[in-house]
């Protein structure tokens, strides 16, 4: 129980600090700033588009999958608005990204780390294995909504006529380049970026700027604290007992990857990835493909989809749980055939 508690707490605190000190940064304007200038781009909305996508891409395997639903999503939705395009193609296109693009480096999905911490594995060796599955992810995942909406991205105004955002740097705005860093540069920053969330929020709240149970609110604690629960209980019983050990063990990469992609959707990903790492796994890449893909079929799927749920609504954008799976479906099954034909 001690050592599943010691893998799984940081996550679930990383992301709680990643939301609060997004929640300060939207006050301040920050994403609807990034957003205008993704929309300034010359082009009309199709260019706009793969912009924004190819912006969440690199911040989902710089930052990890979860800050980039936290950060990009906002931006992904002002950049549609102010270039008057489709804001549904960017809408679902940011959380299809995020989970698509999330397999480049250990650090770009939570679940990669939990699934390759007792490995051995180093970063630099995760990513040249993962590189070209990550590039064919990224481009199929962007086709397959470019495909969906690709009539009424046709439709946006002149990249002249976006309106330029003043920028407004403020307590959100360094807490957010605080956080960057201290993701980069520090082993373990869960508890560093935590504190910046509580402290922007702290200093907002005692200005009258913001109120503490939007604050609360921002974290989603219930939703929080259900998902730890689920992850450290899982964890900890399949390492007491052999419940996942001959799921994986001797299966060929195409079971593994539909095994994770389905279980993350019955339990989520973070819980999912805690039964599987207890035990060996004959192709742990391909685990990766069905766990970081795989969400992309059903919010349940991934702590970011939940996330992206609640962000898009707080945003003001009309999302449907249907039509998250339906278009997703087919981008998690194209993407991971096609990064599967690819791994080395």
């Amino acid at each position: 129980m001690v050592h599943t508690l010691g893998v799984t707490w940081s996550p679930f605190v990383l992301v709680a600090g990643l939301l609060l000190i997004g929640h300060v940064a939207a006050d301040e304007g920050l994403f609807r700033l990034v957003g205008s200038w993704c929309a300034r781009v010359p082009g009309g909305g199709v260019t706009s588009f793969v912009v924004t996508m190819v912006a969440v891409a690199l911040v989902t395997a710089v930052l990890n999958l979860d800050t980039s639903v936290v950060f990009m999503t906002p931006v992904a939705l002002h950049a549609a608005r102010a270039k008057e395009t489709d804001e549904t193609a960017f809408c679902y296109g940011a959380i299809f990204m995020s989970n698509a693009a999330s397999l480049l480096l250990l650090g770009s999905n939570l679940t990669n780390l939990l699934v390759f911490a007792d490995r051995g594995v180093s970063g630099s060796d995760f990513a040249a294995h993962m590189a070209e599955p990550w590039v064919v992810s990224v481009i199929v995942t962007t086709l397959v909504v470019l495909a969906w909406r690709w009539r009424a991205l046709r439709r946006a105004a002149a990249a002249a006529d976006v309106e330029r955002e003043r920028p407004d740097v403020g307590p959100g705005t360094a807490a957010v380049a605080f956080a960057v860093i201290a993701m980069l540069a520090i082993p373990q920053p869960a508890l560093w970026v935590f504190g910046a969330g509580a402290l922007v929020q702290l200093y907002q709240v005692a200005r009258g700027s913001l109120a503490w149970r939007a604050a609360l609110a921002a974290t989603n604690p219930g939703v929080l604290a259900l998902l730890f629960l689920v992850a450290v209980a899982v964890g900890w019983f399949a390492r007491v007992t052999s419940v996942a050990s001959s799921l994986l063990t001797h299966s060929g990469r195409v079971v593994t990857v539909a095994t994770a992609g389905l279980t993350s959707l019955v339990i989520n990903n973070l819980p999912a990835a805690s039964l599987f790492a207890a035990h060996d796994v004959a192709h742990p890449f391909a685990l990766l493909l069905g766990l970081d893909l795989g969400p992309n079929c059903a919010v349940t799927g991934a702590l970011s989809s939940l996330l992206w749920l609640r962000l898009t609504r707080r945003e003001g954008a009309r999302t449907s749980v249907a039509t998250f799976s339906a278009v997703g479906a087919i981008a998690a099954v194209l993407a991971a055939g096609a990064a599967m034909a690819v791994l080395g």
